[in-house]
């Protein structure tokens, strides 16, 4: 499959998926160091079609395509400057997620083993309005270590070294949401001890690899969320 391929069938996913609705969200992945491809704006990622993926420069500028570019490729190339190591971006409002964007300050992120594995923190970026500069200066803080971010009053962005990474993240990122939403309403939440993720973050290292950035580490604190 190609890259253009994968890029068509995952808008597919998060429509179908109810990540986003109407013309929502957009996606992107890297071609090389100054080319990307990117969903082109006013179009429903349910209906993308080879001729809505535009190629564009590392300023935004259109190489390649039909269709005005995205206001908020700024977002996207930002995340492509800062991180060479990432190939995808995947810009959604799921439900849950966004939900928890707009009324918590934090989101809980030391409650689910996979969760603290995937992503590990997910900052709630402070709200700018959508299309300004405002915006990719919104994720700075975060943007050298996370996977994951909420945009506060607006919807989710998660990268990867691959599309289907970045997906993924996206998916399990409103999963982690979904579940949190349900056990708040059922009762408290258990927050995983510091042991336990230390040792979860042991075992990770030392069975698959996987190190985690200092800054990326969550550790024990109680969220403050009433029903």
């Amino acid at each position: 499959m190609s890259l253009k391929e994968s890029l068509i069938k995952t808008c597919h996913k998060v429509y179908d998926k109810g990540f986003v609705a109407a013309y929502d969200g957009n996606l992107s992945a890297r071609i090389d160091g100054n080319r990307f491809m990117i969903t082109r704006s006013g179009i429903s990622k349910g209906d993308v079609e080879e001729n809505d993926i535009l190629t564009i420069d590392s300023e935004g500028n259109l190489i390649e395509g039909e269709g005005k570019v995205s206001t908020e490729a700024k977002l996207h190339l930002s995340i492509y400057k800062k991180r060479p190591e990432i190939n995808s971006v995947v810009h959604c409002h799921p439900v849950y997620s966004t939900a928890f964007a707009t009324v918590r300050e934090k989101f809980p992120d030391n409650i689910f083993p996979e969760a603290i594995l995937s992503f590990g923190k997910v900052p709630i970026c402070r709200y700018s309005t959508p299309s300004t500069d405002e915006l990719p200066k919104s994720i700075e803080p975060y943007l050298e270590y996370t996977f994951a971010f909420l945009l506060e009053n607006h919807g989710a962005v998660t990268i990867g070294k691959t599309i289907n990474g970045a997906y993924f993240r996206m998916e399990k990122l409103e999963h982690t949401a979904k579940t949190l939403y349900i056990a708040n309403n059922l009762g408290n939440f258990k927050i995983l001890p510091n042991t336990k993720i230390e040792e979860l973050y042991s075992i990770a290292e030392e069975t698959y690899g996987i190190k985690i950035d200092n800054r990326n580490r969550v550790n024990r604190w109680t969220p403050k969320y009433g029903k």
